[in-house]
């Protein structure tokens, strides 16, 4: 799974991008989104997170919802990573997890996705080659039988949610 850290705010412009926490519409959409991996059991076996405020913020404020947390990885080399740190990143996974939860940024997240992503939905494919937004969730599943294997194609992608899809957070008419 790989999700994009949730919206950040941009209230104190001095700050450091490292350091900028998630606005109350980011918050919002993660915590959305660990009710989304609950309801649906996407529990993963292990997180990992760029150390970033905003990735951290994302994930800890997802992880409540999933009732058992799973320990989280935060790894240096996923702050801004590019796709290629994203491909190592990947094929270190240790191979007795079995879902593996990735919390980055884009553009890096983006690109990777969409190397990796060989088949699946078409109007998904679409719709996550338009646009990875802050706190969408991309869930593939991957034809390699471990975490070293992976290669470019080689995942289907079986969801992508994005905050504005989830019943909570769609606008009334």
């Amino acid at each position: 799974m790989l999700l994009r850290h949730a919206k950040s705010s941009w209230q104190e412009p001095a700050l450091p991008d490292f350091e900028r926490p998630l606005a109350p519409r980011g918050r919002a959409a993660a915590q959305a989104m660990g009710q989304v991996l609950a309801e649906r059991s996407w529990q993963p076996d292990l997180v990992l997170c760029s150390p970033a405020a905003r990735t951290r913020e994302t994930w800890a404020l997802l992880a409540p919802a999933l009732g058992t947390v799973p320990p989280c990885r935060q790894l240096p080399s996923l702050y801004l990573a590019t796709p290629a740190q994203l491909w190592r990143v990947l094929r270190r996974a240790p191979d007795e997890v079995e879902r593996l939860l990735v919390i980055g940024h884009n553009p890096g997240l983006e690109e990777f996705a969409a190397a990796l992503i060989g088949s699946g939905d078409a109007a998904l494919r679409k719709r996550l080659a338009r646009k990875f937004p802050t706190a969408a969730l991309a869930v593939l599943t991957l034809a390699d039988a471990t975490w070293a294997a992976a290669t470019p194609g080689s995942g289907c992608l079986s969801a992508f949610l994005r905050p504005k899809d989830l019943p909570s957070r769609k606008r009334k008419t």
